[in-house]
């Protein structure tokens, strides 16, 4: 169970937009409208909310509310992740790809068009659906990252898109992919960087109960990838952090160029929905989000 108040998210912005003003980036100005900015927000924190509890989800509890609507337009990770994903795709020859956590099929729709025979494994049913509608010629399947139901050596690529930040542990799952995957394999890897550094913030969403939950987001270094990739015999051929855009939000507090509006306030006794809040002070949202990384992007290649 986790509480999310919506104050100390909008204190955290400010907080980091103060330490980067601290570091030299803003002057005198920025900072004393920030502390300014500070004051208010703590005047009004009764109009805030207290925010709201929400419990732990599975991935499979938390993609069965996004499915309908993952693939719409405006998800800035999506839009950045995915023409870097489709660049190293096009790079390599076509054969087998097991496409680990399909999700939708943003990628497996990709991987068939290019040639590829596409194989899906998700946890979601309601994501595989899309999946199979998308690509009537792949084969999907429903299973865990841990325990690929699939048979050793048979793939010649593996594609894994923006899902290790759900996994606690990454070390059985790319021993998973190894074992899949026939010598001199290429393993294409994605996943969202926290919002903040290191802060992975936790997902929220309405789960199976229609009550908020919530699934894990885990920021992780470079260095952890490294550890349990090396040793299995992946070589790596490429890694790419992309930046958020700058300005992160708009003066209305939404990206630039994203569809709509900021959404309204979360009900009271509720996690806050972020997105709501950055209106309240653009201009730290834009101080604390600046020059972060957006996502990871890694190519391996299996040597033995």
């Amino acid at each position: 169970m986790i509480h999310q108040h919506p104050l100390a998210y909008l204190l955290g912005l400010e907080g980091v937009a103060l330490l980067r003003a601290f570091a030299g980036r803003h002057d005198e100005e920025f900072v004393a409208a920030r502390l300014a900015e500070i004051r208010s927000l703590l005047d009004r924190a009764d109009e805030l909310g207290p925010g709201g509890p929400a419990a732990e989800l599975t991935a499979a509890e938390a993609y069965e509310s996004w499915a309908p609507a993952y693939d719409r337009p405006g998800n800035q990770l999506l839009d950045i992740e995915g023409p870097i994903v489709r660049s190293l795709l096009d790079e390599l020859p076509t054969g087998v790809a097991v496409d680990a956590a399909c999700g939708t099929g943003r990628h497996a729709s990709y991987l068939a068009e290019r040639g590829f025979s596409v194989v899906g494994v998700d946890v979601s049913p309601e994501m595989l659906a899309v999946a199979r509608s998308k690509v009537p010629a792949g084969a999907f399947v429903q299973g865990d990252l841990a325990a690929l139901p699939l048979p050793d050596d048979g793939a010649d690529l593996v594609v894994c898109a923006l899902a290790l930040s759900h996994v606690p542990d990454l070390k059985p799952v790319f021993a998973e992919f190894a074992r899949v995957l026939r010598p001199g394999g290429s393993l294409v890897v994605s996943d969202p960087r926290g919002r903040l550094g290191d802060v992975g913030l936790p997902i929220v969403v309405t789960g199976p109960d229609g009550r908020p939950g919530y699934l894990a987001n885990r920021s992780r270094p470079a260095s952890e990838y490294l550890a349990v990739a090396l040793p299995l015999g992946f070589e790596v051929r490429h890694c790419e952090e992309p930046l958020r855009p700058s300005p992160f939000v708009g003066p209305d507090g939404v990206p630039p160029g994203a569809p709509g509006a900021a959404p309204p306030p979360a009900p009271r006794g509720t996690p806050p929905n972020i997105w709501s809040l950055h209106p309240l002070i653009p201009d730290a949202a834009n101080a604390a989000y600046e020059g972060s990384p957006m996502a990871i992007v890694w190519r391996f290649q299996l040597t033995s």
